[in-house]
């Protein structure tokens, strides 16, 4: 029996309901966050930074239970180094300016940022790179633990099988069919044919209704809500950053998505769900 099995799927029922104490948050160190990478080709559980579960099988199926509506961006000064855990120089949880914690940010906006233009990163890349927060579950522990889960721009754009999709083009495919993000078993696969690490999803089965009742509880729970607005990597302090004037690239080069002309409206538009808002994102093959 695998460690990710004893505590998924074995758990009395006297214990699934009881939250963790102090001794163990006091000797653990935990402050809550759980994220899902996928470093060296491997989906690793990770907890504060440390690896505590790695699964090093192709597929991983998960259960998307809330989402950042808007993609957002990190920026690094120096070049990555494995095993680092320093914050970003800059970054933006919406897009379209830095966050207001940054202390030097790189411009007032992210689209007239000189990190955003083409060839400001290694090659015809961007220094700024796009990701996608992501709450989510485990598939075989729905009434578990909230997953954060940061995807790359090899990961959110592109076009693929329906087997076989990035994430943008999943999210408008099960959007089409008139069914909600949050109702299905969702199969997140590492890419065998990209040379970097890259996801691809696609849906595997509908949720029985208490995982689902669980599903929608745990989307709107506080962790779910830190998932998709914890900057990543975050640390009390930054280690100097090695001297490089571009960033290393580890995705493959993919269309950049192309934001559409704003239009003036007399009153805010309403609030939309998850799947509207990615609905209508654009990229440039549109």
């Amino acid at each position: 029996m695998s460690d990710i099995a004893l505590f998924s799927k074995n758990v009395p029922d006297y214990l699934k309901e009881v939250e963790l104490d102090d001794l163990t948050k006091s000797l653990s160190g935990n402050t809550g966050l759980k994220r899902i990478s996928i470093r060296g080709g491997v989906f690793r559980l990770m907890v504060n930074g440390e690896e505590i579960a790695k699964n090093e099988n192709r597929a991983m199926n998960i259960v998307i239970v809330n989402g950042a509506p808007k993609v957002s961006r990190q920026y690094y000064a120096g070049k990555y180094v494995p095993g680092e855990t320093a914050p970003p120089d800059c970054w933006s949880n919406d897009g379209e300016t830095p966050d207001a914690s940054i202390e030097s940010p790189q411009h007032k906006t992210c689209e007239g940022c000189p990190q955003n233009i083409k060839g400001s990163g290694q090659g015809d890349s961007r220094a700024c790179r796009f990701q996608q927060k992501l709450a989510v579950l485990l598939a075989d522990d729905v009434h578990g633990d909230v997953y954060q889960l940061t995807l790359a721009a090899t990961s959110i754009f592109g076009r693929g099988d329906t087997d076989k999709m990035p994430f943008q083009q999943y999210a408008k495919y099960v959007g089409s069919q008139g069914k909600n993000i949050n109702t299905l078993v969702t199969e997140m696969r590492l890419d065998s044919d990209s040379a970097t690490p890259k996801l691809t999803f696609k849906p595997v089965r509908f949720l029985e209704r208490d995982e689902w009742e669980s599903a929608r509880e745990k989307g709107s729970s506080a962790a779910a809500k830190s998932a998709i607005t914890q900057p990543p990597a975050q640390t009390a302090s930054k280690p100097k950053a090695i001297s490089a004037p571009k960033a290393e690239v580890t995705e493959e080069a993919i269309p950049e998505p192309t934001k559409r002309p704003s239009k003036k409206t007399a009153e805010p538009a309403p609030k939309k769900d998850f799947v509207d808002v990615l609905n209508e994102w654009s990229t440039d093959d549109e």
